[in-house]
């Protein structure tokens, strides 16, 4: 089981849904069962079976319906778990987007990126904790002292499961949970969230390895022959892991190239022209700016100011292009220019997730946002830019 959260980017729009029957919702987000878990829970009740027909050889075809009630009980568990990421996500300041239970067991998704390194050790540690508390309450209400019929068998499963999914879950690696609390503490330690990402990435796929070896070397160690099975599902728990954590090494270092977009190295310079200008004052302002030591190859964005220098509109290049010569000096600037969003503007030093979060709730579908500097206009930012330098992250 995991949490997910989207590298950092803008938060609308909202990543898209995983594809299944939405049965309920927790902490505001949709619980999905997804159409995988249905191959999942076909595999792991034929996988069952044989157990209960050890124990219970009387159920005869019964012995199906009792391992599909342990599939259900295990899966219970994991909803209890996702759940528990989502509500501790929620108290932490993050909207939930969703939880799903899947092939490989569940994950909850959540945007909003994490702020402090508490954060994520809080919402990750949470999921195994429920599952080890689980695990606790069906030990102590099952008897090893009475008859192993098929309750007590179902408790002691749910015991042994619960403690697995919760131990295996604090494995330090990313994807699972323990990979996002040793990414916290990495982080806690180091200020960088990215070195404990990366961290805990490269130890995901130590994990990952580790996994597939114990079903192939642990046999030997004992003087036995690996089960093909195992190996099988440990080959594909691995290849998972594997995958998990590439992807989380990836996601880790756009992040930091990501962080390193400003408005600053970003923005195209301005030259500030009156409001009540003309075109033709307004194109001088260029000519002006080269005459005092401008490189002529420096491209400038004109944006029309008021009262205290406060940003406008900026000229559009092609509704100027289109204005005839000759009605230069007759033209005024807001004719032929486009009016900023009020509230949309950015500081220089605006940069990361600051910055693209900022954007995306107050651009309202603009292109061009004015950037500010101590209250004086110093260039333009260009979402077409900005997108651009994400793409170029990966």
């Amino acid at each position: 089981m995991t949490t997910s959260e989207p590298a950092s980017t803008p938060a609308p729009p909202a990543p898209p849904r995983s594809k299944g029957f939405v049965v309920g919702r927790v902490a505001g987000a949709p619980v999905i069962i997804t159409r995988s878990w249905f191959l999942a829970a076909v595999v792991l009740t034929i996988l069952f079976v044989p157990n209960v027909q050890a124990i219970a050889p009387q159920l005869g075809a019964g012995a199906y319906l009792v391992a599909f009630v342990f599939v259900l009980l295990l899966f219970g568990s994991v909803f209890l778990h996702e759940a528990a990421h989502a509500l501790v996500a929620r108290a932490r300041g993050q909207h939930v987007t969703e939880l799903a239970v899947t092939l490989w067991g569940g994950h909850t998704a959540y945007t909003g990126g994490l702020g402090r390194p508490l954060d994520g050790f809080l919402v990750a540690v949470v999921g195994p904790l429920t599952n080890l508390a689980l695990a606790a309450a069906f030990w102590f209400a099952w008897d090893p002292a009475a008859v192993q019929n098929v309750p007590m068998m179902l408790l002691y499963a749910g015991a042994v499961s619960n403690a697995f999914v919760g131990v295996f879950n604090l494995l330090p690696g990313l994807p699972l949970d323990g990979g996002q609390i040793l990414e916290s503490l990495v982080w806690a330690v180091t200020g960088k969230r990215t070195t404990g990402t990366v961290v805990a990435g490269w130890v995901g796929r130590v994990v990952a390895v580790g996994v597939l070896l114990w079903a192939l070397v642990v046999p030997f160690l004992q003087g036995t022959t690996p089960s093909l099975t195992t190996v099988l599902w440990s080959a594909l728990i691995g290849a998972f892991l594997w995958a998990g954590a590439g992807a989380a090494i990836t996601n880790g270092r756009r992040r930091e190239a990501i962080a390193g977009l400003s408005a600053r190295g970003l923005a195209t310079p301005a030259l500030l022209v009156p409001f009540g200008s003309t075109v033709a004052e307004a194109l001088s302002a260029r000519v002006t700016a080269v005459a005092d030591g401008a490189s002529p190859s420096t491209s400038y964005r004109l944006v029309v100011v008021g009262h205290d220098q406060v940003p406008i509109a900026v000229l559009d290049d092609d509704a100027v292009a289109a204005v005839p010569t000759s009605a230069h000096h007759l033209t005024k600037v807001d004719a032929v220019a486009v009016p900023f969003v009020p509230g949309s503007a950015v500081s220089p030093g605006m940069s990361g997730t600051d910055l693209l979060n900022h954007l995306a709730g107050s651009s309202r579908g603009a292109r061009l946002v004015p950037v500010v500097d101590a209250g004086r206009v110093t260039g333009v930012l260009d979402l077409a830019d900005v997108a651009r330098a994400i793409r170029a992250t990966g």
